[in-house]
């Protein structure tokens, strides 16, 4: 990419960046793994020290409506969503098993039954999601555990891979033998995320798992410097989105709206386009059931970036 036009991305960019702060814009998805991506590297998601850790239960049940808490489960809620990638991050592994269990808002894990514990699937387009609630801390020895997710995560027909997610911001990190690991087979870092509070005064994080396995379809890689999705309003949206998106060069470009099995719902914008900011207005059927969907900018055949929406 030559100078003129970097620096031309990188203000547009940054203009955009700050039209979305002053008018209170806050981003609920994004990937601690992006600026890796985008530039064409790629982090392979790394094994957690403690491994599979005492607590592991097997043959846990599929979540119904992506909800691995209950409604009524104690504690703040809390929404994990991601992209299944293959190790150089240029396609997505559709139908990964993602086994994953954690502590209730008290610390405890449930050692009887399946109280937050539960399996999940990729979809067709890679994407997964679920609900719960943050995971308290408890005593490991003479300090606390920082909050923590575990996964099981199994592509078809390729080894599982197990580790923990860790979140920003907790004082626990730094004095933890497994999340405090800066390098190597067990590096945590791109393991600890950050957590947004989204119009449902819900916290979201997004980390996108980059392990070993066949992909059907070449979705979604990031590529940041042909275009760029900078949001969904409203969101949650109940008649009407407007998508608010960038392109970088003269370009086929079409946005396409996925729900979470992954099927198709909608295409907007199908056209030749040249490099400026644009916005695509989205009037779904009246009957679109409430739920999540996926917003995806497609260039040129390539899926190059996506945003998380929420029908209600």
């Amino acid at each position: 990419m030559n100078s003129n036009k970097e620096n031309s991305r990188r203000q547009f960019l940054r203009n955009t960046a700050l039209a979305s702060l002053s008018a209170g814009f806050i981003p609920v998805i994004g990937s601690a793994a992006a600026p890796d991506n985008a530039s064409g590297g790629c982090d392979p998601t790394t094994l957690d020290a403690y491994g599979q850790g005492p607590f592991y239960t097997a043959n846990a049940p599929t979540l119904t409506d992506n909800q691995l808490a209950l409604a009524n489960e104690p504690g703040t809620r809390l929404v994990i969503s991601g992209v299944v990638r293959t190790l150089d991050c240029s396609l997505v592994i559709p139908n990964t098993l993602i086994d994953v269990w954690h502590a209730n808002d008290a610390g405890a894990y449930d050692t009887v039954g399946y109280n937050l514990r539960g399996i999940t699937y990729s979809n067709a387009q890679g994407f997964y999601i679920f609900e719960t609630i943050l995971p308290g801390k408890y005593l490991n020895g003479a300090s606390y555990r920082p909050r923590h997710i575990h996964f099981r995560i199994t592509p078809p027909g390729f080894p599982t891979l197990i580790t923990q997610l860790y979140f920003e911001g907790d004082t626990d990190i730094a004095g933890d033998a497994a999340a405090s690991v800066t390098s190597g087979t067990y590096d945590a870092t791109k393991r600890i995320i950050p957590l947004t509070l989204n119009a449902e005064n819900k916290y979201e994080g997004t980390w996108d798992i980059v392990v070993n396995g066949s992909a059907t379809t070449a979705l979604p890689d990031l590529h940041l410097d042909k275009g760029m999705l900078y949001q969904a309003t409203p969101n949650p949206f109940s008649t009407v989105v407007q998508i608010h998106y960038g392109i970088f060069e003269p370009a086929q470009v079409a946005l396409q709206i996925f729900d979470i099995r992954g099927a198709l719902m909608a295409t907007l914008d199908e056209q030749y386009l040249t490099p400026q900011k644009y916005v695509a207005i989205w009037h779904p059927d009246r009957m679109l059931p409430a739920g999540v969907y996926f917003i995806a900018l497609r260039i040129n055949d390539l899926q190059v970036h996506y945003v998380k929406t929420m029908k209600i």
